[in-house]
Parts: structure tokens; C-alpha cells; sequence
């Protein structure tokens, strides 16, 4: 199962994006607004004990979904800018889609976790999603940054 879920989220990641995720000037998504969406998933998530799992699990798939959004986005600018990018750019850009990968297959992991795990190690699985959670928002917001400074 562990396989599975990596495989269709590095298909998801990597894979498609749809037409409806093309990037217009109101679907920039502020750094702040991420900034709040992470620490109010991760307060919700500390605060569910094991009896709310199935309301957990449904907010951090809305949050994992909303951050493919964020890096689907994030690659489309990046696209759409490339041939204005130096050398330098071009290669800052590889290497933080490149994490944010790696980062997003991690938090992949962690969610597999969190649905499979039992009562007695909810703590810990809600804990570890949260960590990889956020340390790919961080990801995002570095190479988000990144890429406004060097336009």
C-alpha cells in the first residue's frame, strides 16, 4: 500500500496539471496565507485525538491537495518564465522543484501513516505528517522567494 500511495502522489506531483490549475494573476497564493493554512492544520491536528481520525485525515488531504495547487503553480510560473531566467536561475529553480519532490513524496508517506495508523500510535503518525507538512511549506516558501527575486 506504502508503494501505491507514493507511486500516485509522484504521478500527481510530476504527472498532469490540469487545465483548471492554469496560473492567472488572482491565483497567486500569498506566502502569509500559507503561513496560516499550515499552523491552523497543524493546531487542528495536534488537538484530534484518535476518536476524529476520519475529520483529520479529510483536513490534511484538503491540505495536501491545496499544497500540489501551491507547487503546480509554483512549476507553471517557473515555466512560463524560463526563457527570461539566467543560467543560474534556471538551475536555483531545477533545484527546488527537485526537493519539493522529494519533500511532497515524504508528506505522501507520512499521510499513508497517518490513515493506516492504530489508536495507540496516532500520536506519533499526527506528529511525523506534521513535521514533513511543514517543512514543505517552508520548502515552498524558499522557492517561491527564490523565483520572485531572481524575475
Amino acid at each position: 500500500m506504502k508503494c501505491n500511495t507514493c507511486a500516485f502522489m509522484l504521478i500527481a506531483i510530476i504527472g498532469i496539471t490540469p487545465v483548471c490549475y492554469a496560473k492567472t494573476p488572482t491565483d497567486i497564493t500569498s506566502i502569509e496565507s500559507v503561513e496560516q493554512e499550515t499552523q491552523k492544520l497543524i493546531q487542528t491536528l495536534k488537538a484530534y485525538s484518535a476518536d476524529r481520525r476520519d475529520e483529520a485525515i479529510k483536513k490534511a488531504k484538503t491540505a495536501l491537495d491545496n499544497l500540489d495547487k501551491r507547487i503546480d503553480a509554483l512549476e507553471i510560473s517557473i515555466d512560463d518564465n524560463w526563457n527570461k531566467m539566467n543560467k543560474a536561475a534556471r538551475k536555483n529553480a531545477r533545484t527546488s522543484l527537485k526537493s519539493l519532490r522529494k519533500q511532497r513524496i515524504e508528506v505522501a508517506e507520512w499521510y499513508g501513516r497517518l490513515t493506516s495508523s492504530s489508536n495507540n500510535a496516532w500520536g506519533q503518525m499526527k506528529t511525523g505528517f506534521s513535521d514533513a507538512y511543514s517543512a514543505i511549506n517552508s520548502a515552498w516558501k524558499k522557492a517561491k522567494e527564490e523565483f520572485e527575486s531572481e524575475q
